[in-house]
């Protein structure tokens, strides 16, 4: 059986310090390789391709926004145009209306004032 090594705080510290001067020396060969930069230049270019494509789905949101707006302004406009006209009609009937009973009336009055004379 193999034999406890404590490593002393030196140890420890240069272990660690060659670990990170490693890992930078990785880090900077990869920031250095072509491929890592073709990866970089694709993320990108998916990025501006996915804003692109995310102004366009506003765009056409605000387009349709606008044009449901309008629909449904011409729709409470020939509303109220038909509204109108219905209570123009109803007023000119029921003016009809009360003329017709008002000849009536009359008729009656001078139908009896005929049979009294």
């Amino acid at each position: 059986m193999k034999a406890f090594k404590d490593p002393s705080l030196s140890d420890r510290l240069g272990s660690s310090t060659a670990a990170k001067s490693a890992a930078l020396a990785r880090f900077r060969a990869r920031a250095d390789d072509p491929a890592v930069a073709q990866q970089r230049a694709a993320r990108l270019a998916m990025a501006v391709e996915r804003e692109q494509r995310a102004a366009e789905r506003a765009e056409a949101r605000r387009a349709e926004n606008e044009r449901q707006a309008a629909e449904l302004a011409a729709r409470e406009l020939a509303e109220r145009a038909e509204r109108e006209a219905r209570q123009i009609r109803e007023a000119d009937e029921q003016a009809t209306l009360e003329a017709q009973r008002k000849i009536e009336r009359d008729m009656r009055y001078a139908a009896r004032k005929a049979r009294k004379a």
